[in-house]
Protein backbone atom coordinates (compact mmCIF):
# COMPACT_ATOMS: atom_id res chain seq x y z
CA UNK A 1 0.00 0.00 0.00
CA UNK A 2 1.22 3.50 -0.77
CA UNK A 3 2.55 5.51 2.15
CA UNK A 4 0.76 8.72 1.09
CA UNK A 5 -2.73 7.47 1.80
CA UNK A 6 -3.61 10.85 3.31
CA UNK A 7 -3.34 12.42 -0.16
CA UNK A 8 -5.94 10.01 -1.55
CA UNK A 9 -8.16 10.31 1.50
CA UNK A 10 -8.27 14.04 0.92
CA UNK A 11 -9.34 13.55 -2.69
CA UNK A 12 -12.11 11.12 -1.77
CA UNK A 13 -13.30 13.34 1.08
CA UNK A 14 -13.64 16.26 -1.32
CA UNK A 15 -15.53 14.07 -3.80
CA UNK A 16 -17.85 12.83 -1.06
CA UNK A 17 -18.60 16.41 -0.04
CA UNK A 18 -19.61 17.13 -3.64
CA UNK A 19 -21.79 14.00 -3.74
CA UNK A 20 -23.57 15.04 -0.56
CA UNK A 21 -24.09 18.58 -1.85
CA UNK A 22 -25.64 17.11 -5.02
CA UNK A 23 -27.92 14.73 -3.11
CA UNK A 24 -26.21 11.65 -4.56
CA UNK A 25 -25.68 8.33 -2.82
CA UNK A 26 -22.36 7.62 -4.46
CA UNK A 27 -20.32 7.55 -7.64
CA UNK A 28 -19.01 4.75 -9.82
CA UNK A 29 -15.62 5.53 -11.32
CA UNK A 30 -14.58 3.65 -14.47
CA UNK A 31 -12.07 5.76 -16.40
CA UNK A 32 -8.41 4.82 -15.95
CA UNK A 33 -7.08 8.27 -15.10
CA UNK A 34 -9.83 8.92 -12.57
CA UNK A 35 -9.18 5.49 -11.04
CA UNK A 36 -5.50 6.35 -10.69
CA UNK A 37 -6.30 9.76 -9.24
CA UNK A 38 -8.52 8.30 -6.52
CA UNK A 39 -6.84 4.95 -5.77
CA UNK A 40 -3.19 5.13 -6.85
CA UNK A 41 -3.82 2.17 -9.18
CA UNK A 42 -5.01 1.80 -12.77
CA UNK A 43 -6.35 -1.73 -13.04
CA UNK A 44 -9.52 -2.72 -14.91
CA UNK A 45 -12.66 -2.35 -12.83
CA UNK A 46 -14.75 0.17 -10.93
CA UNK A 47 -14.16 2.28 -7.86
CA UNK A 48 -17.39 2.70 -5.93
CA UNK A 49 -17.34 5.83 -3.76
CA UNK A 50 -20.31 6.08 -1.38
CA UNK A 51 -21.36 9.54 -0.23
CA UNK A 52 -20.11 8.53 3.21
CA UNK A 53 -17.82 5.71 4.25
CA UNK A 54 -14.89 3.91 2.70
CA UNK A 55 -14.68 3.32 -1.07
CA UNK A 56 -14.17 -0.13 -2.53
CA UNK A 57 -12.18 -0.94 -5.67
CA UNK A 58 -13.87 -3.74 -7.64
CA UNK A 59 -11.25 -5.17 -9.97
CA UNK A 60 -11.39 -7.64 -12.81
CA UNK A 61 -7.72 -7.53 -13.80
CA UNK A 62 -5.21 -7.49 -12.22
CA UNK A 63 -6.56 -8.03 -8.73
CA UNK A 64 -3.12 -8.86 -7.38
CA UNK A 65 -1.58 -5.67 -8.66
CA UNK A 66 -4.52 -3.55 -7.52
CA UNK A 67 -4.16 -4.98 -4.01
CA UNK A 68 -0.52 -3.97 -4.04
CA UNK A 69 -1.10 -0.44 -5.36
CA UNK A 70 -4.52 0.75 -4.22
CA UNK A 71 -4.96 2.76 -1.03
CA UNK A 72 -8.52 1.39 -0.76
CA UNK A 73 -9.72 -2.17 -0.13
CA UNK A 74 -9.90 -4.29 -3.27
CA UNK A 75 -12.51 -6.92 -4.12
CA UNK A 76 -12.67 -9.18 -7.14
CA UNK A 77 -15.29 -7.93 -9.57
CA UNK A 78 -17.76 -10.71 -10.22
CA UNK A 79 -20.08 -10.89 -13.19
CA UNK A 80 -22.15 -7.80 -13.93
CA UNK A 81 -25.28 -9.92 -13.40
CA UNK A 82 -24.28 -10.19 -9.75
CA UNK A 83 -23.17 -6.56 -9.35
CA UNK A 84 -26.25 -5.43 -7.41
CA UNK A 85 -25.76 -8.22 -4.88
CA UNK A 86 -22.05 -7.49 -4.61
CA UNK A 87 -22.62 -3.78 -4.07
CA UNK A 88 -25.34 -4.48 -1.55
CA UNK A 89 -23.04 -6.69 0.49
CA UNK A 90 -20.20 -4.19 0.36
CA UNK A 91 -22.32 -1.11 1.04
CA UNK A 92 -25.25 -1.98 3.35
CA UNK A 93 -26.39 1.64 3.33
CA UNK A 94 -27.06 1.32 -0.40
CA UNK A 95 -28.55 -2.18 -0.41
CA UNK A 96 -32.00 -1.16 0.76
CA UNK A 97 -32.43 1.15 -2.19
CA UNK A 98 -31.63 -1.39 -4.87
CA UNK A 99 -35.15 -2.75 -4.66
CA UNK A 100 -37.09 0.48 -5.08
CA UNK A 101 -34.98 2.67 -7.34
CA UNK A 102 -34.01 5.03 -4.54
CA UNK A 103 -30.23 4.84 -5.16
CA UNK A 104 -28.74 7.77 -7.05
CA UNK A 105 -25.32 7.04 -8.49
CA UNK A 106 -23.13 9.33 -10.56
CA UNK A 107 -20.92 8.17 -13.41
CA UNK A 108 -18.46 9.79 -15.81
CA UNK A 109 -20.86 10.34 -18.71
CA UNK A 110 -18.23 12.29 -20.66
CA UNK A 111 -15.94 9.28 -21.02
CA UNK A 112 -17.99 6.17 -20.19
CA UNK A 113 -18.68 4.19 -23.38
CA UNK A 114 -22.37 3.82 -24.23
CA UNK A 115 -22.18 0.02 -24.41
CA UNK A 116 -20.57 -0.18 -20.98
CA UNK A 117 -23.14 2.18 -19.51
CA UNK A 118 -26.01 0.16 -20.94
CA UNK A 119 -24.58 -2.98 -19.36
CA UNK A 120 -24.46 -1.19 -16.01
CA UNK A 121 -28.07 -0.11 -16.45
CA UNK A 122 -29.07 -3.71 -17.09
CA UNK A 123 -27.09 -4.95 -14.10
CA UNK A 124 -28.47 -2.26 -11.77
CA UNK A 125 -32.00 -1.56 -13.01
CA UNK A 126 -33.05 0.12 -9.77
CA UNK A 127 -30.30 2.71 -9.88
CA UNK A 128 -30.98 6.21 -11.15
CA UNK A 129 -27.87 7.40 -12.94
CA UNK A 130 -26.70 10.99 -12.93
CA UNK A 131 -23.90 12.69 -14.85
CA UNK A 132 -20.94 13.11 -12.50
CA UNK A 133 -18.51 14.39 -15.13
CA UNK A 134 -18.38 17.91 -13.73
CA UNK A 135 -17.90 16.61 -10.20
CA UNK A 136 -14.73 14.71 -11.02
CA UNK A 137 -13.37 17.36 -13.36
CA UNK A 138 -13.92 20.10 -10.80
CA UNK A 139 -12.29 17.93 -8.18
CA UNK A 140 -9.21 17.41 -10.32
CA UNK A 141 -8.93 21.14 -11.19
CA UNK A 142 -7.33 21.86 -7.83
CA UNK A 143 -3.84 20.40 -7.45
CA UNK A 144 -2.16 19.59 -4.16
CA UNK A 145 1.48 20.26 -3.41
CA UNK A 146 2.27 16.60 -4.14
CA UNK A 147 0.78 16.96 -7.63
CA UNK A 148 2.57 20.24 -8.27
CA UNK A 149 5.90 18.66 -7.34
CA UNK A 150 5.54 16.14 -10.19
CA UNK A 151 4.68 18.90 -12.68
CA UNK A 152 7.72 20.91 -11.57
CA UNK A 153 9.91 17.86 -12.11
CA UNK A 154 8.47 17.40 -15.61
CA UNK A 155 9.14 21.09 -16.35
CA UNK A 156 12.79 20.76 -15.39
CA UNK A 157 13.16 17.71 -17.59
CA UNK A 158 11.60 19.50 -20.58
CA UNK A 159 13.97 22.39 -20.06
CA UNK A 160 17.01 20.10 -20.05
CA UNK A 161 15.83 18.30 -23.19
CA UNK A 162 15.12 21.57 -24.98
CA UNK A 163 18.54 23.05 -24.25
CA UNK A 164 20.19 19.79 -25.29
CA UNK A 165 18.26 19.87 -28.59
CA UNK A 166 19.42 23.39 -29.39
CA UNK A 167 22.98 22.14 -29.25
CA UNK A 168 22.59 19.94 -32.33
CA UNK A 169 19.73 21.65 -34.20
CA UNK A 170 20.88 22.49 -37.73
CA UNK A 171 19.45 22.85 -41.24
CA UNK A 172 18.61 19.51 -42.85
CA UNK A 173 17.64 17.79 -39.62
CA UNK A 174 14.17 16.31 -40.02
CA UNK A 175 11.40 17.16 -37.58
CA UNK A 176 11.19 13.47 -36.70
CA UNK A 177 14.92 13.32 -35.95
CA UNK A 178 14.67 16.23 -33.56
CA UNK A 179 11.63 14.86 -31.74
CA UNK A 180 13.19 11.40 -31.47
CA UNK A 181 16.26 12.80 -29.76
CA UNK A 182 14.20 14.95 -27.40
CA UNK A 183 12.01 11.99 -26.51
CA UNK A 184 15.02 9.74 -25.95
CA UNK A 185 16.62 12.33 -23.68
CA UNK A 186 13.49 12.60 -21.53
CA UNK A 187 12.65 8.89 -21.56
CA UNK A 188 16.08 8.05 -20.22
CA UNK A 189 15.40 10.43 -17.33
CA UNK A 190 11.89 9.39 -16.36
CA UNK A 191 9.40 10.64 -18.98
CA UNK A 192 6.67 7.99 -19.04
CA UNK A 193 6.18 8.41 -22.78
CA UNK A 194 2.38 8.69 -22.58
CA UNK A 195 0.45 11.94 -22.29
CA UNK A 196 -3.26 11.40 -21.86
CA UNK A 197 -6.25 13.32 -23.18
CA UNK A 198 -9.84 13.08 -21.98
CA UNK A 199 -11.42 14.33 -25.19
CA UNK A 200 -13.10 11.79 -27.47
CA UNK A 201 -10.92 10.67 -30.39
CA UNK A 202 -8.12 13.00 -29.30
CA UNK A 203 -4.53 11.81 -29.02
CA UNK A 204 -1.22 13.44 -28.34
CA UNK A 205 2.35 12.30 -28.69
CA UNK A 206 5.16 13.86 -26.66
CA UNK A 207 4.38 17.06 -28.48
CA UNK A 208 4.75 18.77 -31.82
CA UNK A 209 7.82 20.07 -33.59
CA UNK A 210 6.85 21.85 -36.78
CA UNK A 211 9.12 23.88 -39.03
CA UNK A 212 7.87 26.35 -41.61
CA UNK A 213 4.75 25.34 -43.58
CA UNK A 214 4.51 21.91 -41.89
CA UNK A 215 3.55 23.47 -38.55
CA UNK A 216 0.66 25.39 -40.13
CA UNK A 217 -1.01 22.38 -41.80
CA UNK A 218 -4.52 22.10 -40.28
CA UNK A 219 -5.66 18.91 -38.62
CA UNK A 220 -8.39 17.48 -36.39
CA UNK A 221 -6.38 18.01 -33.20
CA UNK A 222 -7.97 20.63 -30.95
CA UNK A 223 -5.02 22.98 -30.87
CA UNK A 224 -3.64 25.96 -32.78
CA UNK A 225 -0.82 23.96 -34.38
CA UNK A 226 -1.23 20.28 -35.12
CA UNK A 227 1.63 19.64 -37.52
CA UNK A 228 1.84 17.68 -40.75
CA UNK A 229 2.47 14.31 -39.13
CA UNK A 230 3.72 11.09 -40.69
CA UNK A 231 0.53 10.34 -42.61
CA UNK A 232 -3.28 10.20 -42.41
CA UNK A 233 -3.23 7.62 -39.61
CA UNK A 234 -1.42 10.11 -37.37
CA UNK A 235 -2.15 13.52 -38.94
CA UNK A 236 -0.35 15.61 -36.35
CA UNK A 237 3.06 16.33 -34.85
CA UNK A 238 6.35 15.76 -36.66
CA UNK A 239 6.94 14.87 -40.30
CA UNK A 240 9.90 13.77 -42.40
CA UNK A 241 10.36 17.31 -43.67
CA UNK A 242 13.88 18.74 -43.21
CA UNK A 243 14.19 21.89 -41.14
CA UNK A 244 15.40 24.90 -43.11
CA UNK A 245 17.04 28.22 -42.39
CA UNK A 246 15.00 31.40 -41.85
CA UNK A 247 11.73 29.66 -41.01
CA UNK A 248 9.92 29.45 -37.66
CA UNK A 249 10.48 26.22 -35.76
CA UNK A 250 7.68 25.64 -33.26
CA UNK A 251 8.80 23.34 -30.46
CA UNK A 252 5.69 22.39 -28.46
CA UNK A 253 6.65 19.57 -26.14
CA UNK A 254 5.45 17.99 -22.95
CA UNK A 255 6.75 15.54 -20.43
CA UNK A 256 4.96 13.11 -18.11
CA UNK A 257 6.35 12.30 -14.66
CA UNK A 258 4.34 10.03 -12.35
CA UNK A 259 1.39 10.67 -14.65
CA UNK A 260 1.58 14.47 -14.42
CA UNK A 261 2.38 16.58 -17.46
CA UNK A 262 3.95 19.90 -18.33
CA UNK A 263 3.08 21.68 -21.57
CA UNK A 264 5.33 24.32 -23.08
CA UNK A 265 6.14 25.93 -26.45
CA UNK A 266 9.12 27.91 -27.68
CA UNK A 267 9.82 29.40 -31.11
CA UNK A 268 13.26 28.98 -32.66
CA UNK A 269 14.79 30.13 -35.95
CA UNK A 270 18.08 29.23 -37.60
CA UNK A 271 18.95 32.58 -39.09
CA UNK A 272 16.29 35.28 -39.26
CA UNK A 273 12.48 35.43 -39.46
CA UNK A 274 10.53 37.62 -41.85
CA UNK A 275 9.62 40.86 -40.11
CA UNK A 276 5.87 40.16 -39.92
CA UNK A 277 6.47 36.75 -38.32
CA UNK A 278 8.94 38.32 -35.90
CA UNK A 279 6.34 40.92 -34.94
CA UNK A 280 3.63 38.28 -34.55
CA UNK A 281 5.87 36.43 -32.12
CA UNK A 282 6.33 39.64 -30.12
CA UNK A 283 2.55 39.98 -29.94
CA UNK A 284 2.28 36.44 -28.56
CA UNK A 285 4.55 37.49 -25.70
CA UNK A 286 2.47 40.63 -25.09
CA UNK A 287 -0.63 38.47 -24.83
CA UNK A 288 0.95 36.03 -22.39
CA UNK A 289 2.23 38.92 -20.24
CA UNK A 290 -1.31 40.36 -20.16
CA UNK A 291 -2.67 36.95 -19.19
CA UNK A 292 -0.11 36.76 -16.38
CA UNK A 293 -1.29 40.12 -15.06
CA UNK A 294 -4.79 38.64 -14.73
CA UNK A 295 -3.72 35.27 -13.38
CA UNK A 296 -4.96 35.52 -9.80
CA UNK A 297 -7.73 34.08 -7.63
CA UNK A 298 -11.18 35.43 -8.44
CA UNK A 299 -10.48 36.34 -12.07
CA UNK A 300 -12.99 34.69 -14.41
CA UNK A 301 -11.52 32.32 -17.00
CA UNK A 302 -13.38 33.70 -20.00
CA UNK A 303 -12.08 37.20 -19.28
CA UNK A 304 -8.49 36.15 -19.97
CA UNK A 305 -9.59 34.78 -23.33
CA UNK A 306 -11.59 37.92 -24.14
CA UNK A 307 -8.56 40.07 -23.42
CA UNK A 308 -6.37 37.94 -25.68
CA UNK A 309 -8.87 38.37 -28.55
CA UNK A 310 -8.80 42.11 -28.01
CA UNK A 311 -5.00 42.27 -28.14
CA UNK A 312 -4.84 40.06 -31.25
CA UNK A 313 -7.39 42.32 -32.95
CA UNK A 314 -5.48 45.48 -32.02
CA UNK A 315 -2.38 43.92 -33.58
CA UNK A 316 -4.30 43.25 -36.82
CA UNK A 317 -3.76 39.50 -36.36
CA UNK A 318 -7.21 38.20 -35.45
CA UNK A 319 -7.48 35.91 -38.47
CA UNK A 320 -4.17 34.25 -37.54
CA UNK A 321 -4.75 33.92 -33.79
CA UNK A 322 -4.87 30.34 -32.45
CA UNK A 323 -5.08 28.84 -35.91
CA UNK A 324 -6.33 30.20 -39.20
CA UNK A 325 -9.76 30.52 -40.77
CA UNK A 326 -12.17 27.69 -40.08
CA UNK A 327 -9.43 25.81 -38.22
CA UNK A 328 -9.01 28.39 -35.46
CA UNK A 329 -9.50 27.05 -31.94
CA UNK A 330 -11.57 29.02 -29.45
CA UNK A 331 -9.43 29.13 -26.33
CA UNK A 332 -6.27 30.72 -24.96
CA UNK A 333 -5.32 28.10 -22.41
CA UNK A 334 -6.31 24.85 -20.76
CA UNK A 335 -5.89 23.04 -17.49
CA UNK A 336 -3.24 20.34 -17.22
CA UNK A 337 -2.46 17.63 -14.72
CA UNK A 338 -2.96 13.92 -15.31
CA UNK A 339 -4.46 14.88 -18.67
CA UNK A 340 -3.55 17.57 -21.18
CA UNK A 341 -7.13 18.86 -21.52
CA UNK A 342 -8.23 19.35 -17.94
CA UNK A 343 -10.37 22.13 -16.53
CA UNK A 344 -10.36 25.09 -16.31
CA UNK A 345 -10.33 26.31 -19.90
CA UNK A 346 -9.62 29.92 -20.82
CA UNK A 347 -12.49 30.19 -23.28
CA UNK A 348 -15.75 32.01 -23.89
CA UNK A 349 -18.53 30.68 -21.68
CA UNK A 350 -16.14 29.15 -19.13
CA UNK A 351 -17.15 31.21 -16.11
CA UNK A 352 -15.19 29.49 -13.37
CA UNK A 353 -13.27 31.87 -11.15
CA UNK A 354 -9.58 31.08 -10.84
CA UNK A 355 -8.66 29.35 -7.58
CA UNK A 356 -5.35 28.53 -5.90
CA UNK A 357 -4.16 25.11 -7.05
CA UNK A 358 -5.41 25.38 -10.62
CA UNK A 359 -2.72 24.62 -13.21
CA UNK A 360 -3.14 26.19 -16.64
CA UNK A 361 -1.13 26.11 -19.86
CA UNK A 362 -1.46 29.45 -21.68
CA UNK A 363 -0.49 29.33 -25.36
CA UNK A 364 -0.99 32.41 -27.55
CA UNK A 365 0.08 31.44 -31.08
CA UNK A 366 -0.29 32.82 -34.59
CA UNK A 367 -0.69 30.61 -37.66
CA UNK A 368 0.36 31.66 -41.16
CA UNK A 369 -0.65 29.07 -43.81
CA UNK A 370 2.23 28.09 -46.06
CA UNK A 371 4.74 29.82 -43.80
CA UNK A 372 4.55 28.53 -40.23
CA UNK A 373 3.42 29.13 -36.66
CA UNK A 374 4.96 31.38 -34.01
CA UNK A 375 4.10 31.66 -30.34
CA UNK A 376 4.85 30.78 -26.78
CA UNK A 377 3.32 28.54 -24.12
CA UNK A 378 3.94 28.38 -20.39
CA UNK A 379 2.30 26.37 -17.65
CA UNK A 380 1.27 28.15 -14.46
CA UNK A 381 -0.08 27.30 -11.03
CA UNK A 382 -2.53 29.78 -9.52
CA UNK A 383 -1.45 30.73 -5.97
CA UNK A 384 -3.07 32.67 -3.14
CA UNK A 385 -1.39 35.87 -4.29
CA UNK A 386 -1.11 35.36 -8.05
CA UNK A 387 0.75 32.61 -9.88
CA UNK A 388 3.82 30.43 -10.03
CA UNK A 389 5.33 29.97 -13.47
CA UNK A 390 6.02 26.24 -13.65
CA UNK A 391 7.77 26.43 -17.04
CA UNK A 392 11.44 27.23 -16.46
CA UNK A 393 12.78 27.30 -20.03
CA UNK A 394 14.12 30.63 -21.28
CA UNK A 395 11.75 32.78 -23.29
CA UNK A 396 12.04 35.04 -26.30
CA UNK A 397 12.44 34.24 -29.98
CA UNK A 398 15.49 31.96 -29.90
CA UNK A 399 17.84 32.64 -32.78
CA UNK A 400 20.56 30.15 -33.72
Amino acid sequence: MRTNKQEYEGRVNRLQAKLQESGLDGMLIAQNVDLYYLTGSMQTGYLVVPAAGEPRYLVRRSVARAMEESVWPVATLGSLRELAVQLGSLFPALSAGFGDGAVLLAAEFDVLPVQQFQRLQQALPAVQWKDGSALIRELRMIKTEAELSHIRQAARLVDEAFEDALGWLQPGLRELDMMSRIEAYMRERGHIGVMRLRGFNQAVITGMIGAGPAAAVPTYFDGPAGGLGLGPFCPQSVSLRPIKRDEPILIDIGCCVEGYVIDQTRTVVIGKLDEDLDQAYRHSERIIRQAESMLRPGEVCEQLYAESLKLADEAGLSEHFMGFGADQVRFLGHGIGLEIDEWPVLARGFRYALQPGMVIAIEPKFTFPGRGVVGIENSYAVTDSGFEKLSVTREGLIRL
